[in-house]
């Protein structure tokens, strides 16, 4: 990393919860009780898939890899932004940033990359149910999910570069809670076109790529759908694609405000805003959107803690 030396910027402050001094104790309670309930709901959804056989269906598994992303991106963003809720010093150091931007890329990414083939799993499982053991196997389950992680990493390892090879003589406080792409593209000295072209494509084909996809497979969901006999199964087939519905619909619309607006029109007290709810509360909610609204998953629950509870009795 080279590139770090060319900057006579060591370190970067945070600011954005400079304006409530009075509140950043109750808002580290807060956000402490917040990021334990998702670590737990996840962890939990992770353990009953692994420990319930009965889940261990193409849909579980991208269900876990799911919460586990959920998992190590709010653990790159929430414990930093925790300790700077107390600290009176809120920095972090340049090359920490740097590694904090390409893990949340790399992690963000992927996550994108992940919902579509989530949707591709709700596609062939109600559109062609009696193939759905053939057409996702083990390779459809662990390709998809490879080629996630191989496009989460490209994107990183491009964007990352390309913000911190720019020079910071200047100012060195960003207007945010961790280190993010514009914020930091705000205090650089200056930045050329070619730089905002490519991290603005590649951020527009991260979310459209993807989104694309997801529209195309409930399209053909939809039509299939339609066609049903009753209204129950045609009912019990919108149901099991609600869940991934509301995820994709958050996911996108915060991604897309965040990193597909004109630089004219950036706000740092509204990307802040927007980052704590992809942050703190998408994954936060997402655990409870699949898992309470799934009767599947809290009977596999509900079994795994019976198995727990007699064994002392064994």
């Amino acid at each position: 990393m080279e590139w770090v030396n060319e900057t006579l910027v060591r370190e970067f402050v945070f600011l954005s919860f400079s304006s409530l001094a009075g509140l950043q104790r109750v808002l580290f309670v807060v956000f402490l009780l917040l990021y334990l309930f998702t670590l737990g709901t996840n962890a939990v959804i992770i353990s009953t898939i692994v420990l319930d056989r009965a889940l261990h269906t193409p849909m579980y598994f991208f269900l876990a890899i799911l919460s586990c992303t959920e998992i190590c991106y709010t653990f790159v963003i929430v414990p930093k932004m925790l300790i700077d809720l107390l600290a009176q010093k809120k920095t972090i150091s340049f090359v920490g940033c740097a590694i904090q931007m390409f893990t949340f890329l790399f992690l963000g990414c992927s996550h994108s990359f992940l919902l579509a083939a989530m949707g591709y799993d709700r596609y062939v499982a109600i559109c062609n149910p009696l193939r759905y053991t053939v057409l996702m196997g083990h390779g459809m389950c662990v390709g998809p999910m490879a080629a996630a992680c191989v496009c989460g990493f490209t994107v990183a390892q491009i964007i990352t570069p390309l913000v911190f090879r720019l020079p910071f003589h200047s100012s060195n406080q960003l207007h945010h809670f961790f280190c993010d792409i514009s914020p930091v593209l705000q205090v650089a000295s200056h930045h050329t076109h070619f730089n905002q072209i490519v991290i603005f494509m590649l951020c527009a084909l991260v979310l459209v790529i993807p989104l694309l996809l997801i529209l195309i497979s409930y399209i053909h969901i939809i039509s299939s759908i339609l066609q049903f006999p009753s209204t129950l199964s045609r009912n019990k087939a919108f149901s099991t694609c609600a869940s991934h519905l509301i995820v994709v619909t958050v996911h996108y619309g915060c991604a897309s405000f965040i990193y597909l607006r004109p630089k004219s029109n950036y706000s740092s007290s509204q990307d802040a805003l927007i980052s704590i709810s992809y942050t703190i509360l998408t994954p936060l909610f997402n655990p409870m959107i699949y898992s309470l609204r799934n009767k599947e998953f809290k009977s596999a629950l509900h079994r795994v803690i019976g198995r727990k509870l007699s064994l002392p009795q064994h």
